[in-house]
């Protein structure tokens, strides 16, 4: 005859601090919450009595282990039986282990002081690049038959006649969107012929310089950073510099002159696309012919606009290339690392563009240009 089943029971003997576990210790006979001990049971010594125990699986197993773990001080399984302690041990070798801790939760004032630390320190190491960078550059700026032209030229056609069709199609339609909104207050007083003004300042200072500046820091300045970030991830920077060849030489400072070369350009480009859409709904909508708009550009705007803008050209350039290098450097761990990195160099290179560009107004106008 079959052995009768006996479901999995926990008995106490609280005076011979015993638990003993009894029955089949199998699934289809497990209850939930069997192994759950009372505070007052965790906190004496007990003995863990498991003789009684007919049938062992993996479930049983499992719950063995979790309650040997509520135990203070995990005292051992008395009475084992040798077929169950072969089960056991494999068991507890293959378990998963323990859910990582919870997060620790800060509080207002002490997430604000984080975050300032936080900032502090990525302050501190963008400094320190910069350092390294301009100690690395400023001797090979020194010596151009040392420089990788080579690389350089390579560069400029990636960041600057790749970004053509973008950068002149979102010129273009700036243009055609600053005149067709400043066009229509200027028609109701009669004033049409003052859209080149408006249009002609407003792209030659500004929009032209700042737009192509944005478009280059999330198109290229991107492409910077991931492709420095999956260098590090792969250690190919470390190939270089065992091979003698210093990183921010082959890989920063081609960039930097390829951008300070093509940024005033690409501004440039940018002017001409602007003032372009611009004429075009000047013509269409307000009646201010092409001969009328080109008449009237030498008297709206001064050589100072335009040098204005391509002023802020290199500079621009100059703070996307340091940014986005700095954190392609910076990437460490996995390759999840240069997605955050790619994604911080973005954002980090348009908000210190705009605020250089903020700069740049109140210096020009201190000096009346």
């Amino acid at each position: 005859m079959p052995e009768p089943v006996l479901p999995a029971r926990i008995t106490r003997d609280s005076d011979a601090s015993i638990i003993r576990c009894e029955g089949d210790w199998s699934l289809e006979h497990l209850r939930r919450g069997l192994a759950r001990l009372g505070r007052r049971d965790q906190r004496r010594q007990w003995t863990l009595d498991v003789s009684s125990i007919r049938r062992l699986d993996t479930a049983g197993a499992m719950l063995l282990l979790e309650l040997q773990d509520q135990l203070p001080g995990k005292p051992a399984f008395d009475g084992l039986q040798a077929r169950h302690a072969a089960l056991l041990k494999l068991v507890e070798e293959h378990r998963e282990p323990e859910p990582p801790p919870r997060p620790v939760r800060y509080g207002p004032l002490a997430s604000l002081g984080k975050a300032t630390m936080d900032v502090l320190a990525q302050t501190v190491a963008f400094l320190a690049f910069l350092g390294e960078f301009a100690s690395d550059a400023l001797p090979r700026l020194l010596r151009p038959f040392g420089v990788r032209w080579k690389q350089v030229v390579g560069e400029v056609q990636q960041a600057g006649v790749h970004a053509l069709p973008i950068l002149g199609l979102l010129s273009f339609l700036t243009g055609v969107v600053i005149a067709y909104q400043g066009g229509t207050p200027l028609e109701q007083y009669g004033a049409n012929i003052l859209i080149v003004d408006l249009l002609t300042i407003t792209m030659l200072r500004e929009m032209a310089p700042l737009m192509t500046a944005i478009i280059v820091a999330g198109r290229t300045g991107s492409a910077y950073a991931a492709q420095i970030g999956t260098m590090r991830i792969t250690e190919e920077t470390d190939a270089l510099r065992t091979l003698g060849i210093g990183p921010l030489e082959i890989l920063a400072l081609p960039k930097l002159l390829a951008l300070l070369i093509a940024m005033p350009l690409l501004t440039m480009f940018a002017d001409v696309l602007g003032i372009l859409g611009g004429m075009v709904v000047a013509h269409t909508m307000f009646d201010v012919s092409f001969t009328d708009f080109l008449n009237r550009m030498p008297e709206a705007i001064a050589p100072s606009s335009f040098w204005v803008g391509i002023i802020k050209a290199p500079v621009f350039a100059a703070i996307i290339v340091a940014v986005s290098c700095h954190h392609g450097f910076a990437v460490q761990g996995s390759t999840e690392a240069v997605g955050k990195a790619t994604t911080r160099s973005v954002v980090q290179s348009i908000f210190l563009v705009i605020v250089a560009d903020a700069a740049f107004s109140v210096i020009f106008n201190l000096l009346g240009l």
